[in-house]
């Protein structure tokens, strides 16, 4: 059996966030949470080389987070996955991104595993941190901002390509490996009737007891980043739309706009 971990992230739909004025912290109450949308880009890599071979390919999604994260999980379970685990526990609670990669790191190691995939970044965080650690502390290879994937027939090596600001670079990394997918890897899919209702698959529930995890590596306490505020920017001026009958008569007027102003 090859086996494939997808580690995902419920997050709250950055769309409807907003911020608390008087203390900066982020106003969840009523706000929706969501499958982070690069979490569900790796999903979806990793539902793609089970396609190609169903019977011998095991994807399993691991997570931590609240009870109610489970509704995220279920989700993934409906798109394809085999099964999920998520590590709830208050002693995790308000980790960082390196507290949180001790915890995953955990998980992850009580189960099997061949390749790991994960998202870029989450849209909460925006750190892009966590994959790349759990990757460090698990000793394996690993490829960020990946855009293109292909493994090879014997499933001992992958060839990918890496995002670039200005273009891509090619990498291959053996069997196992830890790859961080982009938006740009693919279309993830929608969920099915088949795994909506399928009893076979399941959510497993772990706490940090249950992980064997050291205690004084998670948390808010072992977190070492400290949030000093947060804010949400200023809204831009309303913009101002030019028209004209000519492209010439059009670049008339914003020269004489910015005159005006003093900009020229």
């Amino acid at each position: 059996m090859f086996n494939i971990i997808v580690c995902a992230k419920q997050v709250p739909d950055t769309n409807e966030t907003k911020i608390n004025p008087e203390t900066g912290s982020l106003i969840r109450d009523g706000v929706p949470s969501i499958l982070n949308p690069d979490d569900a880009n790796a999903l979806e890599e990793a539902l793609k080389l089970k396609d190609t071979d169903p019977e011998n390919i095991h994807v399993t999604v691991v997570s931590m987070g609240p009870p109610q994260a489970q509704d995220m999980l279920f989700e993934c379970i409906a798109m394809g996955a085999d099964e999920a685990v998520l590590l709830s526990d208050r002693a995790v609670g308000g980790s960082d991104t390196w507290a949180t990669s001790n915890a995953i790191t955990a998980v992850i190691k009580k189960l099997p595993f061949d390749m790991i995939f994960s998202g870029r970044q989450a849209i909460d965080g925006d750190t892009a941190q966590v994959g790349p650690q759990i990757a460090e502390k698990l000793n394996l290879p690993q490829v960020t901002y990946v855009q293109k994937f292909e493994i090879a027939p014997d499933k001992k090596s992958v060839k990918v390509q890496r995002q670039l600001e200005d273009g891509y670079e090619v990498i291959e990394a053996p069997i196992p490996c830890m790859l961080t997918c982009t938006k740009e890897l693919n279309t993830p899919r929608y969920m099915n009737m088949a795994g909506i209702f399928n009893p076979d698959k399941k959510i497993t529930v772990w706490n940090a007891k249950d992980v064997e995890v050291d205690l004084t590596t998670v948390g808010l306490k072992a977190s070492p980043t400290n949030v000093f505020k947060s804010f949400t920017p200023k809204p831009k001026g309303k913009g101002t739309m030019l028209d004209g009958d000519t492209e010439k008569d059009i670049a008339q007027k914003l020269v004489g706009s910015l005159k005006k102003k003093h900009v020229i």
